[in-house]
């Protein structure tokens, strides 16, 4: 966690969504998936990602997680579609409130190794995605993502 970004407890019952950014890594036929190290959702498989600090474009923050997250390098290729992540307490207000911007990308170096954020990672088809308990709307960023990798690769970038 950076000194800008805030601690998991003042995440608690917020009174605005945070603005967060992923990054699907698209390398052969996988995707890196991350099992996520904190709540909410902790065990639960996810794209890397994480809040985007002030003055940092999504892309940019999309990057910068995946370095911090798991040490990959990426080029990004297209902006998907946000995801939004609320989870409610049993009397329906809102606990969490995440948007979350995905980025779809080609893989350009490292192995991933998991930082403190993550439990561990895999490359993974979406077949064996799904299989995995995921985060919300994660089979259809990712279905999104292959497509638009498929669209740079008919275009002639491989990955």
């Amino acid at each position: 966690m950076t000194a800008q970004e805030p601690s998991a407890e003042s995440r608690l019952f917020p009174t605005r969504p945070f603005v967060g950014a992923s990054i699907a890594v698209i390398r052969d036929d996988r995707v890196l998936l991350a099992a996520r190290a904190n709540e909410p959702m902790r065990g639960v498989w996810t794209l890397p990602g994480g809040l985007v600090e002030a003055g940092e474009a999504l892309a940019e923050a999309a990057l910068r997680e995946l370095s911090e997250e798991v040490g990959l390098t990426a080029e990004v290729v297209g902006v998907l579609a946000p995801t939004e992540i609320i989870v409610r307490d049993e009397v329906g207000r809102a606990r969490h409130h995440y948007v979350v911007h995905p980025h779809a990308a080609l893989w350009r170096g490292g192995e991933p190794v998991a930082g403190p954020e993550a439990l561990g990672t895999r490359w993974a088809t979406l077949a064996e995605v799904a299989a995995l308990p995921t985060t919300p709307g994660l089979t259809d960023t990712l279905r999104a993502a292959f497509a638009r990798v498929a669209e740079m690769r008919d275009r002639g970038v491989t990955a």
